[in-house]
């Protein structure tokens, strides 16, 4: 049989009833002001685990060793104190987002990383290894994966019956976040727990959406446990990531949208002429916002203006070749702007979809930046595309609303 792509797993989780003390977004969400207002007053708010700089001076260097010892002492204040359980046997977990009418509901696992390294378990995405290591020191202090990797699979009939079964009893957990209604509850009838066990065994893959730097981070942690244990089992809890699987079908991905510093060395007519060789350019009185694939909104001067490609990629092109970022990459960002590597070229910035196009407005007129591109979203199908292929999409091309939260579900690494 092939590998599983979940097992189950022994989670560190609230308490009853302290989901709302602890629950936080995403470690890399906030700046770091932004966490500090957070966890002000909030002695169980995680960012203690993952954003342990809060509780030194501002100024101090987030990666000092004084930092990770300090994340490792919080975390084990809430296991001493009960407000962190943990479960006495392996479970799978199911993990619902409600934010407005959107609902998804998937199921939460430890990833082998056998499967992430053969490509059972798909990427999309490149990391950078400054981001890689401070997670991976910030696992091992707390002995734990505390940020689970957002991932999708196909729908499948047995998980969702699964799921279906669990979501009739009450949740273990469910709190409100930032408008973002979190829910888990535990699959602990063996029969459940080998029905998903099954059902993930047999998915030719899942594919990483959010979280390639906390899944690069985990193998950084597994590797070096390999060294000094190279005949340790598969099963070891330090052989997998967390991971929360939704069904693609339920999943909303938004754009992901560009600002640039400047326009080189054109002049404003200048940079027009140049985008008219490769787009149909038409000013609109309001805001460009992109209907679909092959156009993009571009504001520049005070003016929007909408963007089609005068060519778009031919249909028997590789996937990679056919996202839209990847054609205004090649025709426009580098070519006529100059921007380099987009994960290190500081002319370039990242906007995402939550923020609306008015915040491209505002950071171009705020004199900071130059000009602004809108993206229609890039699908799932093709970010699937393009993991099944192999490829790798430029930086910062999926934006996924709503994120999970950090501190509901933890895989403690034995």
């Amino acid at each position: 049989m092939a590998e599983p792509l979940l097992r189950p797993f022994t989670a560190l989780r609230p308490a009853a009833r302290r989901a709302a003390e602890i629950a936080e977004p995403p470690y890399d969400v906030p700046t770091f002001d932004e966490a500090l207002h957070r966890a002000a007053h909030r002695p169980w708010s995680f960012y203690h685990v993952s954003r342990p700089e809060i509780d030194f001076p501002p100024g101090t260097d987030p990666h000092s060793d004084a930092v990770y010892d300090k994340a490792r002492d919080a975390i084990g204040r809430m296991i001493d104190d009960g407000v962190l359980v943990r479960d006495p046997e392996p479970r799978f977990y199911v993990y619902r987002m409600t934010m407005g009418d959107h609902v998804q509901t998937g199921v939460a696992g430890a990833a082998p990383m056998a499967a992430y390294e053969t490509g059972r378990v798909r990427r999309h995405e490149l990391t950078r290894p400054e981001k890689e290591i401070d997670r991976a020191r910030q696992i091992e202090a707390v002995g734990a994966h505390t940020g689970p990797v957002f991932s999708i699979h196909r729908p499948n009939a047995i998980v969702e019956a699964v799921i279906f079964r669990a979501t009739e009893e009450p949740a273990v957990a469910d709190t409100t976040i930032d408008d973002v209604r979190h829910q888990v509850w535990v699959v602990d009838q063996t029969a459940d727990i080998e029905r998903l066990g099954h059902a993930f065994e047999a998915m030719d893959a899942i594919y990483i959406a959010d979280g390639h730097h906390r899944s690069a981070a985990a193998l950084r942690v597994t590797e070096a446990r390999r060294e000094v244990n190279p005949n340790a089992p598969a099963d070891a809890s330090w052989q997998h990531f967390l991971a929360i699987s939704f069904p693609s079908d339920e999943v909303m991905i938004l754009d992901y949208n560009r600002v640039v510093r400047d326009l080189g060395s054109h002049t404003v007519p200048g940079f027009l002429d140049e985008v008219d060789r490769h787009f149909v350019v038409g000013p609109r009185e309001d805001l460009a916002r992109p209907h679909g694939p092959g156009e993009f909104g571009m504001y520049l001067a005070g003016t929007w203006y909408h963007l089609t490609l005068r060519q778009s990629a031919t249909a028997d092109a590789p996937p990679l070749n056919r996202l839209d970022i990847t054609l205004l990459t090649e025709r426009l960002l580098a070519p006529v702007l100059g921007i380099g590597d987009p994960r290190t070229d500081d002319r370039i910035d990242f906007v995402g979809g939550r923020r609306g196009l008015a915040e491209l407005e505002r950071r171009v007129d705020s004199g900071d930046w130059a000009v602004a591109f809108a993206l229609y979203p890039t699908s799932l199908d093709n970010l699937m595309a393009v993991a099944d292929a192999g490829e790798v999409m430029p930086p910062k091309s999926t934006w996924f609303e709503p994120k999970l939260a950090d501190g509901l579900l933890s895989l403690p690494l034995d």
